[in-house]
C-alpha cells in the first residue's frame, strides 16, 4: 500500500471516529449500536462475525468496552496508527467538553449550588440503571447473585486501596472453580492484522506500567506521577464498563483529598449529558485538579491500559476465548463487578446525595424517565439540574 493510500485511510478513520465521538449518546451499549451501524452496515469495514468477535473481546478485557471496540476497528482498518486515530477521534470531543466544564465551575462554591445537588441525584438514577441492567445480564442465577452481594458487602465493609483488586481476583478464582464446566456454542474463527510480537510488547508494557508506576510513585515524589499512577491503575482494573470506574476513582481521588466529593459527583452527573466514552470523566477530574495539564495526564493514563490490552490480546484472542476455564473466571469476575457497582450506589453516591424525602422522590422520577420512559440521558441530566435548583429554592 502506498503512503498516499495509507494517509487517506488514516484521515478516514479520524473523521469517521470523530463524527461518532460527537454524536454517540447513551453509554457503552448504545455506542456499540452506533459503531455497528457506521462501521459494519454503512462502510462495511468489517463483517458481522468479526464485529461480534471484537465486541466479545472488549467485554472480556478490563477497560471501556466501546473505546476498545473503536480502537480495534481502527487497527484492523489502518494499522496501529489507525487505532490511535480512532481513539483520538472518539474521545477528544467529550474530553474537551468535560475539561472546559471543569474549568468553568472550578472557582464556584459547588457545595451550595442547587444544580450540583441535582446532578448528584442524577448520578443515583444513572448508577441504579446500570446496576439493574448489568445485574439482569451478568447475575441471572443464585450463584452469581450471591457473588455480587458478597462483593458489595466486602467493598463497603473493607475500605482500602486493595479491596477492589482483591474482590475481582477472588471472584475470578471462584468463577474458575464453580463455572469451569460451562461451555459456549461453537465460535467462528477470526483473524486479526496484528502480529503476536507487537501484541506481546503491548502486554509486557501494560504489566510493566501496572507494577512499576506504584514503585516509581514512592521513589519520585512528583504529583504528576502520582496522578498518572492512580488513573492508570483505575483504567487497568475496571471490568464492566464506564460506570464501574466510579468507585475506583472515588477511592483514589476523594480519599486522597485531590478533589471534593461534591465536585466528583457533579462531574459524574455532567458526564451523562455528553456523547462519547464515560471514561472521559477522567478529563473533568484531571482539569479540576490541575487544569489542562491535569486533564491531559488523566485522560491518557486512564485510556492507555485499554489501548495496550486490546492491541496486545487481539492476536491471541481466538484461541484464548475457547478455553472453558477462562470463560468460567470471567463469569465470576462479571458477577463481582455488579456487586462493586451496587456498593458504589450506596456509598458514596446514595449517602452523599439523598438527604431528605424530596431527594429520594427526584431520584425515583429520574430513574423512571431513564429506565421506563427511555428518555435520552442528556434530557434527564438537564431535568435533574433544574430540579436541584428548585429544591434548593424551596428548602432555603
Amino acid at each position: 500500500m502506498t503512503s498516499e493510500a495509507k494517509g487517506k485511510k488514516w484521515l478516514e478513520v479520524l473523521l469517521v471516529s470523530t463524527k461518532l465521538g460527537l454524536t454517540s449518546f447513551g453509554g457503552p451499549i448504545a455506542h456499540l449500536g452506533y459503531f455497528h451501524e457506521e462501521y459494519v452496515k454503512r462502510r462495511k469495514w468489517l463483517d458481522e462475525k468479526s464485529y461480534a468477535d471484537l465486541v466479545a473481546l472488549s467485554q472480556f478485557l478490563p477497560g471501556p468496552a466501546s473505546s476498545q471496540v473503536g480502537i480495534g476497528i481502527g487497527v484492523m482498518r489502518a494499522g496501529l496508527l489507525g487505532g490511535i486515530l480512532a481513539f483520538i477521534g472518539f474521545t477528544l470531543p467529550s474530553a474537551l467538553a468535560l475539561a472546559l466544564f471543569a474549568l468553568l465551575v472550578h472557582h464556584f462554591d459547588l457545595g451550595n449550588a442547587g444544580w450540583v445537588h441535582g446532578l448528584k441525584i442524577v448520578a443515583v438514577a444513572i448508577v441504579a440503571q446500570a446496576v439493574l441492567g448489568m445485574g439482569q445480564k451478568l447475575t441471572p442465577d443464585r450463584s452469581r447473585i450471591a457473588i455480587a452481594v458478597i462483593a458489595a458487602s466486602i467493598s463497603l465493609l473493607w475500605q482500602s486501596a486493595f479491596s477492589q483488586v482483591s474482590i475481582i481476583v477472588a471472584a475470578g478464582i471462584i468463577g474458575l472453580l464453580m463455572f469451569k464446566a460451562n461451555h459456549t456454542t461453537e465460535l467462528p474463527k477470526v483473524s486479526v492484522p496484528v502480529s503476536r510480537r507487537l501484541g506481546t510488547i503491548c502486554l509486557m508494557l501494560f504489566l510493566a506500567l501496572l507494577i512499576g508506576l506504584p514503585v516509581l510513585r514512592n521513589m519520585v515524589p512528583l504529583h504528576e506521577i502520582a496522578v498518572f499512577d492512580s488513573f492508570y491503575r483505575s483504567g487497568s482494573l475496571v471490568f464492566g464498563g464506564g460506570h464501574v470506574v466510579l468507585p475506583l476513582l472515588e477511592r483514589e481521588l476523594v480519599a486522597a483529598d485531590w478533589i471534593g466529593r461534591d465536585e466528583f459527583l457533579a462531574g459524574y452527573g455532567a458526564t451523562q449529558a455528553i456523547p462519547g466514552p464515560l471514561f472521559a470523566f477522567s478529563s473533568y477530574l484531571g482539569a479540576m485538579m490541575d487544569g489542562w495539564l491535569g486533564a491531559l495526564i488523566a485522560t491518557i493514563a486512564i485510556f492507555l491500559p485499554a489501548f495496550l490490552l486490546i492491541v496486545g490480546t487481539l492476536p491471541y484472542w481466538d484461541s484464548l476465548r475457547r478455553k472453558p476455564k477462562v470463560q468460567g473466571a470471567l463469569i465470576g469476575i462479571n458477577a463481582s463487578v455488579v456487586g462493586l457497582l451496587l456498593g458504589a450506589l450506596y456509598h458514596p453516591i446514595w449517602t452523599s446525595s439523598i438527604a431528605q424525602p424530596i431527594d429520594f422522590a427526584l431520584a425515583a422520577m429520574l430513574f423512571v424517565l431513564l429506565v421506563y420512559w427511555k428518555m435520552p440521558p442528556w434530557i434527564v441530566v438537564l431535568a435533574g439540574a433544574l430540579a436541584g435548583i428548585l429544591i434548593k429554592m424551596v428548602t432555603l
